[in-house]
C-alpha cells in the first residue's frame, strides 16, 4: 500500500503531492514500483494535527481518485478518512476500500457504508485523536489491549454486516503510544496476527524509527522501515503501508523467499 497524502502538513511529505497532477503522476509511479493498493489521504493524522473538515477534505482527494481512475481502471485505490460522507463520495469516484484510523469511532455510519458497498474496511487502534495522542499514552499491556480494542471494533463491524473478508486490522504503530510501546507491539506483532484477520502494518519513516538510528530526517528512515518490513512478513503480517514502495517490497519479497524456502534435496 502506497501513501499518497494530498495534504500541506504530513510529517514526512506534506506538500509534495497536494498539486492534482503530482499526486496522480505519483500515484502511477508507486504503481509501478510494486505497489498493490494506493492510500490517498486529506488529512494529516501526524501527532499535533488539527482536524480538518469533510469539504476540505473532500476537495482535495476526490480529484486525484478520480484522475487516477481517467489513468488506470483497476489499480485499487485506498481512502484514508474517518469521515462518513468523505468515504462515500470517494467511494462514488472510484475507490474501492475505505482506512479508518479511528475504527469507526468518528463515525459508525462508516460501517454502514463499507457493509452496503461491500468495500473492504481497515479498523486501526488509536488513543485518542491526532491531537492529543502522544499526551503520555499509557498501558497496562499494550499488546494485549490493542489486541482487545482491535478484535472488539472488528465485532463491530461483523454486526454492521461487513464480511470477514473485507475486514483488516491495524495496531496503529505510533498512534498514541510511545517509544517503547511502538517497539512492543512489533514485537508481539503475533499475537496480533492470530487474531484472524488480515494486519495491515504502518512503521514507514516513523519518529520512533529516526530515534532508534539518530535521525531527524523521515526520508532518510528508508532502511530502518525496511527491517519492520522484513520483521512483518515473518510474523504473518499481509499488508504494508509506506512511503518507499520499491525498497520496502523488495524487503517484503526477501524476506518472503526466505519464509517460504523448502529443502528439496
Amino acid at each position: 500500500m502506497g501513501i499518497l497524502n494530498v495534504t500541506p502538513d504530513s510529517f514526512s511529505d506534506g506538500g509534495k503531492y497536494n498539486e492534482i497532477d503530482a499526486a496522480i503522476e505519483r500515484a502511477l509511479q508507486m504503481q509501478q514500483q510494486g505497489a498493490d493498493i494506493i492510500d490517498i489521504g486529506g488529512e494529516s493524522t501526524r501527532p499535533g494535527a488539527e482536524t480538518i473538515d469533510d469539504e476540505e477534505q473532500i476537495t482535495r482527494v476526490i480529484p486525484v481518485i478520480e484522475g487516477i481512475r481517467r489513468q488506470d481502471k483497476g489499480l485499487l485505490i485506498s481512502v484514508d478518512t474517518t469521515s462518513n460522507r468523505v468515504a462515500e463520495i470517494a467511494l462514488e469516484a472510484g475507490a474501492n476500500w475505505i482506512n479508518d484510523i479511528s475504527a469507526a469511532e468518528e463515525s459508525i455510519e462508516i460501517l454502514e457504508l463499507a457493509a452496503d458497498k461491500k468495500a473492504p474496511i481497515v479498523l486501526m487502534h488509536r488513543k485518542g485523536k491526532s491531537k492529543t495522542m502522544q499526551d503520555a499514552p499509557y498501558y497496562d499491556d499494550v499488546c494485549r489491549e490493542v489486541g482487545e480494542y482491535l478484535e472488539a471494533r472488528a465485532e463491530i463491524a461483523l454486526a454492521s454486516g461487513i464480511a470477514k473478508d473485507n475486514i483488516m486490522l491495524d495496531p496503529g504503530i505510533g498512534f498514541g503510544k510511545t517509544f517503547e510501546h511502538n517497539l512492543i507491539l512489533l514485537k508481539g506483532l503475533a499475537s496480533i496476527v492470530k487474531l484472524g484477520y488480515p494486519i495491515l502494518l504502518g512503521t514507514s519513516r516513523k519518529r520512533f524509527l529516526g530515534e532508534i538510528i539518530s535521525e531527524d530526517d523521515p526520508e532518510k528512515r528508508v532502511a530502518a522501515t525496511c527491517a519492520t518490513t522484513a520483521l512483518g512478513v515473518n510474523l504473518g503480517v499481509k499488508i504494508f503501508r509506506v512511503h518507499d514502495v520499491e525498497e520496502n517490497k523488495h524487503a517484503m519479497d526477501v524476506a518472503w523467499a526466505i519464509k517460504t524456502a523448502s529443502d528439496n534435496r
